[in-house]
């Protein structure tokens, strides 16, 4: 489960709810230099990639597992869809990375990202991509469509547009609750879920953009410990 929720001043917050295995979850936040460019981001315990970035050329990634619907699954694929959201940082800007990235053999995603203060998606279905840029100033949700079929994808959006209704506090603490406790208590569809300990909400990550840094915050549920750090911007976007 992913939101964008546009705060003042071109700034937001971004927080991804992450429905995994429990052995994939990491414990801390990482930081990598990747050229000049630092990167902070909870690195995957599989695969060393990860689902949430941000950079300190002011630019977020958050990725969700499928495209529009459902796929069968059917590796080996080329590269780790949580590897390629590292990739991503090292193209120039998001329409460079939809334009030259190969995503021939990759198995199907969506990707959230807040390119220098553009909000764009993308998904790819295996067979073609479907980029688009979104309004900045407006609110979203985003469930993966592995896990959630289209009628639960609905009525999850349903949640969020009661949350949103004559609602004037978005501040973090606002969002955090809502993140922690969305969803009716359905613990087969909530937004924090358990399917049977085989899949289940492992983290709540929250992407915070401010005037001259990124925050990190990263909610590991299943220790109940809660980590922070941020990036310094070497840029700021202009409005």
């Amino acid at each position: 489960t992913v939101t964008y929720i546009p705060q003042a001043a071109g700034n937001f917050i971004l927080t991804s709810n992450r429905d995994e295995n429990a052995a994939r979850s990491p414990r801390n936040l990482t930081r990598f230099l990747q050229g000049a460019n630092e990167l902070i981001f909870p690195q995957d315990t599989s695969a060393g990639g990860t689902w949430i970035a941000a950079s300190a050329d002011n630019r977020v990634v958050c990725l969700l597992n499928g495209a529009f619907e459902k796929h069968q699954h059917r590796p080996p694929y080329k590269r780790s869809r949580g590897v390629m959201v590292l990739d991503f940082f090292s193209y120039p800007s998001a329409p460079v990375f939809f334009e030259k990235y190969d995503f021939e053999g990759m198995e199907p995603f969506t990707f959230v990202m807040v390119d220098d203060g553009k909000l764009y998606e993308l998904r790819w279905d295996e067979k073609n991509t479907h980029a688009r840029q979104l309004d900045n100033k407006d609110y979203y949700i985003w469930s993966s469509s592995t896990l959630y079929p289209k009628e639960i994808r609905e009525q999850r959006k349903g949640w969020f547009a009661e949350w949103r209704h004559e609602r004037v506090d978005f501040s973090l603490e606002a969002i955090q609750h809502f993140h922690a406790s969305g969803g009716n208590g359905d613990t087969w569809n909530g937004f924090v879920m358990n399917r049977e300990d085989r899949v289940q909400t492992v983290s709540i990550t929250h992407i915070v953009k401010k005037e001259n840094s990124i925050d990190l915050i990263y909610n590991d549920l299943l220790r109940n410990n809660m980590v922070q750090n941020k990036v310094a911007l070497a840029k700021i976007a202009q409005p």
